[in-house]
């Protein structure tokens, strides 16, 4: 017996609608009308817009070094962020900070103070576009909450559209996660026994003073420095090889330059430092190799058989964080 055959329909097309489609749930009707589930309408190209990735996210903020640093490298430290249009009225300050308690994104305390936190998962490919969707929503939450996660809108604003591009990024690097808590020398019961728990897993870090965006961190069986660059990758990696060809590219004895990692679009290269070597003994040093890394730079003469084993050892040793 012949199947019942269902009957041809054309399928509903996307309806144009005067202004933005709004985002809703995946299953639910398309706001545009047509008739469709989103996820099979206007929820394609809004998923293919929040997956796609972008490769420097903090490119055109001031610290984009720091940036990067803060996101994949320091365990705790914070910013104060200026926003492009001032604070907002009963929001006395913006701070950025590498993580807040329980994994929160943000966090507006009693006093309509604001702590956007770094180093959490995104919904999107574009962590600025991510981030400004956090700090918005905690700029408008009530004091005393945290702010839970969400998902931006893909034509929502990002980083560079509500930060000041002339406004200071000074990071101030902890010991420890104090500044998640008022008063925090009080602290007692579970807070304090949380405070503790996450200040024991806190790695040594030290930001130096004399070179942009270099991290000195403590381990058990050896100290690091971790340098965020922001030159070309290319021209960067020639240059330390040229260095590294040289056996210029140490930071003094006992010290060697290991590889690299790769975090949001730029080039992180690591030392190894003798347990010794602390972060005040780290500073002539890294300003020295600051000036030989310049001279390196400005050549542009092709690299020499000695310099292309150099390079090559150098990218196989190198990581990509994201």
């Amino acid at each position: 017996m012949a199947k019942k055959r269902r009957p041809q329909t054309k399928a509903a097309t996307p309806q144009a609608v005067d202004g933005p489609i709004p985002v809703v749930g995946a299953r639910e009707s398309c706001p545009c009308g047509s008739g469709r589930r989103y996820k099979a309408c206007h929820g394609r190209a809004a998923a293919h817009a929040s997956t796609e990735l972008v490769q420097r996210p903090f490119e055109g903020l001031p610290g984009e070094a720091d940036w990067v640093a803060l996101r994949e490298l320091v365990p705790a430290a914070t910013v104060e962020l200026t926003l492009k249009d001032g604070l907002p009225e009963g929001v006395p300050s913006v701070t950025l900070a590498t993580v807040l308690p329980m994994a929160w994104p943000a966090l507006r305390r009693d006093n309509g103070a604001v702590l956007l936190g770094l180093q959490n998962d995104t919904a999107s490919g574009d962590l600025s576009r991510d981030l400004a969707d956090t700090l918005r929503r905690a700029l408008a939450a009530e004091p005393g909450t945290p702010v839970t996660a969400g998902r931006a809108a893909p034509d929502g604003p990002r980083l560079q559209d509500l930060l000041d591009p002339a406004g200071p990024f000074e990071p101030n690097v902890h010991t420890g996660f104090e500044f998640w808590v008022e008063n925090a020398e009080n602290a007692t019961g579970e807070v304090a026994a949380s405070l503790d728990r996450a200040n024991a897993a806190a790695i040594p870090t030290v930001r130096l003073s004399g070179v942009e965006a270099a991290y000195w961190c403590e381990t058990p069986e050896k100290n690091h420095l971790r340098w965020v660059m922001t030159h070309p990758e290319e021209q960067l990696l020639d240059a330390l090889a040229r260095l590294h060809a040289a056996d210029t590219s140490s930071l003094g004895e006992g010290t060697r330059l290991v590889g690299s990692f790769r975090a949001h679009g730029l080039t992180v290269p690591v030392w190894d430092l003798p347990s010794s070597m602390r972060a005040e003994d780290t500073e002539k040093p890294a300003a020295a190799f600051a000036e030989r890394l310049a001279t390196a730079l400005a050549d542009t003469s092709p690299l020499t058989a000695d310099e292309r084993r150099a390079r090559s050892g150098l990218t196989s040793r190198q990581i990509t964080l994201n």
